[in-house]
């Protein structure tokens, strides 16, 4: 029977436009509560203001509520006034005190130190020296109903690797009392090590993993399934009575942390005043080069100067060159920077991972955090773990791990026998099971070290059903569409049913694979497609305040069987809303429907939204003032409006829920609130300003090219991942899009091969006992064929002891990537000037810190040629849409480019602050790129200045999502005519995006060039074709960073403020 106030209509496709219902007006909820004092998520600091009975903390909120919200999670500390949160360069500092641990109850003090999660602190174990002691007490997320296990909370320590006592803080932080907080979460209590010293007793407790899975294969015996992920993903439990006894707890490690000295307000808020009277337009030419006569050492006289280099090859004694950067002009390669060599043997290096796929910010590592404190520069991972690649796959019975930390075997264990090998994370020896005795490769036996997991950083094992808590899912996509009056006008519904119908073969999945579809704009619409019905029905609830589901049963069908309904309704779709006058949008209760039908399976969620929502739970209100776009005071408004967003992630990432948001909007939408959809649900955000079908071409184009490979790219389902290192090693923050599920196991409902993720580690017990650091990261999926995967990268890095071998390894473009995400961090929980200072003085207290490591420097801005691009990075930063000041940016935009930074493999991020710029109107195949049968130019870099332009050449500038094709006034025709098709300069079109096809070898060159670029990214770059008379020049122009603007610093005048401020 119906209940009251629900009004349900059923009725078939095609048909007319639903009834307006301009005239219902739901009640609307209550506007959210701003509440202080509630524990903020992912274990935020907890005031101790606010006392520490349990009853108070479960009667709080669980999230944070607006304005105050942090779209990116980074702790306030309502201890201190946020001006006083800024406490060093993007918080590359101590970790806190370790806190007393706490009975085990939900949303209690936390039991120790904290992790940051997108600066957002979780709550850890205190650490202990003993290895083998791995008890812990584990908060977890309880998955689809299963009970959590009992016991006592006796805490139980994580593997070695994870995060321990040294839990760098956030900014603001005070020790003190501490919450935690895990969504949808059960606790679970391990149980004791049983106190048999049998082996199969013994493995039967091994059920812990960041793959959701025990290893049974390395026993003699079965395994039991785990009833929830943290039981599988944490550490083993070995037999209590063969382990040593622990020695007394290891002390916290030393704060890392200092002060900044404030950012000159020149610098924040104009240029500085000019003496001279030269035009700036060249960027970095006045005042010219200072001459620089001492002369730098030789290599071998830096070698010992520096106190040696500790074997380090002749590769890495050129990264200690001193190279002044206000004399060398021309520090810019004229290839792409190349990747850095760790300093490793050659068998090593042959089989380490590739650095495109998990990458360090110091390719040496330093042996003690106060090393890494003397160093001033930050230590963590980059990793895009899901990129498309070749790679062997492993579908022997047996996967082999070490018993103590669960890291999986790789090339860098040591044999010490055929029967025996040592873990190179925890050093433990370990049995080699009979199996793993035979390698499948060469058909012997006896060879284990040659086994295909042995010989690759980087492999994929199929998992066993020990590595899964129920069968695994099928491909489930729900399209949620918005088809209000502003969305019908984008012309975007056509756009996106088209694009579906060429690719629906092309979905990732199997026979099992199920769809569906919603539609929204002041009511919720559900089609029935079930099997056997002559064509598709139209469900309308209009109760959006009581949000349910028609027919549960009928509203996801399986593709196959349903296959000619799903392409009559995606026929029917663009036509059925083209009259529709609703100007509302129920977003918030369509999510909530969406999470209703997804919940039983798990899946992927794709929202299509195209204005401000406006009706039912999630609405909001326009929050920018356009007049404070070019604001130099700092920017309001980039955390969410409301917590329901992130609710709603956080429950779908409960139930294997990913929601993926794409914006297509020409007017204000309040990115900052809903991005937290996509964020904490492993999502993914797209983001298209002014988008129309008719008026916006080269948005069109990057719409249906995205759409094109979102619809067919790899997916993998209900994923977890967790990275471990060598013990003495901890990480302490993540970035990207995901929720974590315990203190280091990062839940991903989807995964895909766009997305890159973030880590910031410390060091709490010196290494100077091994020569080598590892690192392992262990992605657990369900493919979309059904099958379950471990894919595992492992990294390999050189340990050392002197100063001078960490700056000769530093990986600038790793530093950049990570300060960004950090930058980010700052400007959500502080503010934006805090995280542009940060920048700043963290090449003021780097550069400082090489000038102090030797006497042989002389006068002048002097950095290691390994660190000689910094500045440059940081400045570009700087005037990167997520970080600039005093240009005119609109919120959304800004926003945007944050979650870019966030989510973003490197290589991405490096084209977005710091773009490519090539001469291509002399393009030749010379020195060209040899790719199958094509010849790929190869044209030189150039710096970002209008130095490197001339109005008779003609320049591509590659942005990452854009690429701008300057041709300047007096570019010869020939240029044009060949490649853009035009008979001279004027006759060129004002909005061309497109190079046409044309037979003739320039032509060839220019778009094999392009095409080349284009293949290299996974998100379309839309071209435009810039005239040099052209009012889009501007758009152009900001992208030479190198120049200065009115609100921000040549490259030069950055240099000379960044001396400055070392010799204050």
């Amino acid at each position: 029977m119906m209940q009251p106030k629900r009004r349900l209509l059923g009725l078939t496709v095609p048909l007319a436009p639903p009834p307006s219902s301009a005239h219902h007006a739901p009640q609307h909820p209550p506007p959210f509560k701003q509440l202080t004092s509630y524990p903020a998520p992912y274990y935020a600091p907890y005031p101790a203001s606010q006392g520490l009975a349990a009853t108070a903390a479960l009667s709080a909120p669980l999230y944070p509520s607006a304005p105050g919200a942090n779209q990116y999670s980074t702790p306030r500390s309502s201890q201190a006034p946020q001006a006083q949160l800024y406490q060093g360069p993007l918080g590359i500092g101590a970790p806190p005190a370790a806190v007393s641990a706490a009975p085990c109850t939900y949303a209690t003090p936390s039991s120790g130190p904290q992790v940051a999660v997108n600066g957002q602190v979780s709550a850890v174990s205190p650490p202990v020296l003993q290895h083998y002691d791995q008890t812990q007490p584990v908060v977890t997320q309880s998955y689809k109903a299963l009970e959590p296990n009992t016991g006592d909370c006796a805490g139980e320590r994580p593997p070695s690797g994870t995060p321990s006592n040294s839990v760098h803080s956030s900014p603001g932080h005070h020790p003190g009392p501490q919450y935690g907080y895990v969504a949808n979460s059960g606790v679970r209590s391990s149980t004791a090590a049983p106190s048999s010293s049998s082996s199969d007793d013994e493995d039967d407790e091994e059920e812990d993993d960041e793959e959701a899975g025990a290893d049974s294969s390395t026993t003699g015996s079965s395994s039991p399934v785990p009833n929830n992920y943290e039981s599988l993903e944490d550490g083993s439990y070995p037999d209590s009575s063969s382990l040593p006894p622990p020695p007394p707890s290891s002390k916290v490690a030393p704060p890392f942390g200092y002060s900044y000295p404030n950012l000159h307000p020149a610098y924040q808020q104009k240029a500085p005043s000019r003496t001279d009277t030269t035009p700036s337009y060249g960027g970095c030419n006045p005042p010219g080069y200072q001459p620089f006569s001492q002369p730098f050492p030789s290599m071998s006289q830096l070698s010992t100067t520096l106190g040696g280099l500790s074997g380090v090859p002749e590769l890495q004694v050129e990264g200690l060159r001193p190279v002044n950067l206000l004399q060398e002009r021309n520090i810019l390669p004229p290839s792409p920077l190349p990747n850095p060599e760790p300093n490793l043997s050659a068998d090593l290096r042959k089989v380490n991972c590739s650095p495109d796929t998990f990458r360090c910010t110091l390719t040496n590592i330093p042996q003690t955090q106060a090393l890494l404190n003397k160093a001033k520069l930050p230590l963590g991972l980059l990793l895009h773990p899901f990129r498309d690649l070749t790679l062997p796959v492993i579908t022997s019975n047996t996967i082999v791990r070490c018993r103590s930390c669960r890291t999986y075997i790789n090339p860098f264990v040591t044999f010490l026998d055929q029967r025996r090998w040592k873990c190179n994370l925890c050093y433990r020896v370990n049995d080699v099971p009979d199996e793993f005795m035979y390698n499948p490769v060469t058909r012997s036996y006896g060879e284990p070290h040659k086994r295909p997991e042995v010989q690759n950083s980087t492999v994929e094992f199929i998992a066993s059903s020990d590595y899964m808590l129920r069968p695994p899912q099928p491909a489930v996509y729900l399209f949620v569409l918005d088809v209000s009056h502003s969305a019908v006008e984008t012309g975007y519904l056509t756009i996106f049913c088209q694009s579906l119908l060429d690719n629906l073969d092309k979905l990732p999945g199997d026979t099992r694979t199920r769809v569906g579809f919603v539609t929204f704009d002041s009511t919720i619409h559900f089609y029935n497609l079930q099997e056997g019905l002559s064509q598709p029905q139209m469900l309308v609830v209009s109760d959006i305040e009581d949000i349910f589901l028609p027919t549960p049963d009928s509203l996801l069908v399986n593709l196959k069987e349903s296959r000619e309904l799903v392409k009559d309704l995606l026929s029917s779709l663009p036509g059925m809303f083209t009259h529709t006058r609703e100007t509302h949008s129920s977003l918030g209760p369509a999510l909530q429907a969406a999470f209703k039908l997804m919940s039983p399976t798990g899946g992927r969620v794709s929202v299509f939204q195209t204005q401000l929502p406006t009706l039912g739970a999630g609405l909001l209100q326009s929050r920018e003032d356009p007049n404070l776009r070019s604001s130099t005071k700092g920017v309001q408004h980039l955390g969410p409006a409301t917590d329901f967003y992130k609710k709603l992630a956080l429950d779908c990432s409960g139930q294997q829920i990913a929601v993926d948001l794409f914006l297509l909007t020409s007017q204000y939408s309040d990115l900052a609130s809903l991005a937290c959809v996509a964020k904490y649900s492993a999502g993914s955000i797209y983001y298209y300003p002014s988008f129309h079908h008719v008026h916006n071409l080269p948005q069109l184009e990057k719409f249906q090219k995205d759409l094109q490979r979102y619809l067919t790219r790899k997916i993998g389902f209900e994923a977890v991942m967790r990275i471990r290192c060598t013990k003495g090693l901890s990480i302490h923050t993540f970035h990207g899009n995901f929720f974590v599920r315990s203190t280091d196991l990062l839940s991903l409902a989807n995964v895909n091969p766009d997305s890159g993720f973030a880590v910031q580690m410390s060091i709490d017990e010196s290494l100077a006992d091994t020569s080598l650091a590892c690192f392992q990261a262990a992605l657990l999926y369900t493919s979309s064929k059904g099958k379950r995967r471990i894919r595992v990268h492992t990294l390999c890095l050189p340990v050392v002891s002197q100063l001078s071998d960490v700056f000769a390894g530093a990986d600038i473009q790793a530093v950049t990537c990570l300060l960004a995400n950090m930058a980010i961090d700052r400007s959500v929980s502080s503010s934006l000037s805090d995280a542009r200072d940060a920048l700043v003085n963290a090449v003021v207290d780097s550069l400082s810190a090489y000038r102090g490591t030797s006497n042989l420097q002389p006068a002048g801005l002097v950095a290691p040629s390994a660190l000689r691009l910094f500045p440059l990075y940081v400045l570009a930063l700087l005037k990167q849409k997520a970080l600039r000041t005093g240009t005119s940016t609109r919120l959304d935009d800004r926003v945007f480019a944050m979650c870019e930074f966030k989510s973003q493999p490197l290589q991405h991020v490096m084209r977005l602050v710091h773009p490519n710029l090539y001469r291509v109107d002399d393009l030749s195949d010379q020195g060209a790129l040899h790719l199958n049968d094509r010849m790929v130019p190869q044209p030189q870099l150039l710096q970002l200045t209008a130095e490197k332009l001339t109005r008779e050449g003609a320049f591509l500038m590659d942005c990452g999502n854009l690429l701008y094709l300057w041709v300047g006034k007096s570019c010869s025709e020939s240029f044009i005519r060949d490649v853009l098709g035009c008979p001279n300069h004027s006759s060129i079109p004002q909005n061309m995006s497109q190079i046409p096809e044309q037979d003739n070898p320039p032509s060839a060159r220019m778009r094999t060039f392009l095409s080349w670029l284009q293949e290299l990214r996974s998100f379309w770059p839309v071209l435009h074709v810039v005239k040099d008379d052209a009012s889009a020049k501007t758009s152009f122009f900001q992208h030479l960073v190198e120049d200065r603007t009115e609100s921000a610093f040549s490259y030069y005048e950055f240099l000379l403020h960044i001396q400055q401020q070392m010799s204050k």
